[in-house]
């Protein structure tokens, strides 16, 4: 009698072993499409160190593109001064732009006048990351890639930069106790560099 209750179960297991893989197979199906909707593959497999060596890689290639003097001034600073290409005659005949622009990470660019400090306007571009890197939590570009592509733009064609930006006076993102404060640092710093430079133009 055992030995047939036994033959019975080992049968119904044989018969049952197809659905019981089937409804396996299911179930890891539904457990993979959750995880593709909120991303927690990729958090599983998130490398902490990922950005680190994306921000390091994206420093050398700003520092590749601009001039000695803004990779030293955001280095130093962690921002960027470019000059406005329309000038005014007055300033034409001094030499001295007559506006220019603080390009920060992942803040809006600030314009503001040189001479006076006085403060124009931010404007907010927005430049996302679209080679599939902002999977994980990071959906926007590193840093100093963030800041080369406002330099590209804004050097190759400020007037399409400026006309497709929204606008603000500044104190919509930016505070500008802040930005002024980090005028007065700029023009500290390049009375520093200049104080260093100096000594090696007179020899």
């Amino acid at each position: 009698m055992l030995l047939a209750l036994l033959a019975l179960a080992l049968i119904a297991l044989i018969l049952a072993t197809p659905l019981i893989l089937r409804a396996a197979r299911a179930w890891r199906k539904r457990r993979a499409a959750r995880a593709r909707a909120t991303g927690s593959l990729d958090l599983e497999f998130y490398d902490p160190g990922r950005e680190r060596r994306a921000e390091q890689r994206a420093r050398e290639l700003l520092r590749s593109c601009v001039n000695a003097e803004e990779w030293a001034m955001y280095r130093d600073l962690g921002f960027i001064r470019v000059a406005g290409k329309h000038r005014r005659r007055a300033s034409d005949r001094r030499g001295a732009p007559s506006y220019a622009y603080l390009i920060y990470p992942h803040k809006p660019i600030v314009a503001y006048v040189p001479e006076s400090g006085q403060l124009l306007s931010e404007y907010c571009v927005e430049f996302p990351d679209l080679t599939g890197s902002g999977r994980g939590g990071r959906a926007r570009l590193p840093a100093s890639d963030d800041v080369l592509a406002k330099w590209m733009a804004l050097t190759s064609d400020e007037e399409r930069v400026v006309r497709r930006a929204n606008m603000h006076l500044v104190g919509r993102q930016h505070d500008p106790a802040r930005v002024r404060r980090d005028l007065w640092r700029l023009a500290e710093w390049e009375r520093r560099r200049h104080r260093r430079e100096l000594p090696h133009s007179r020899r």
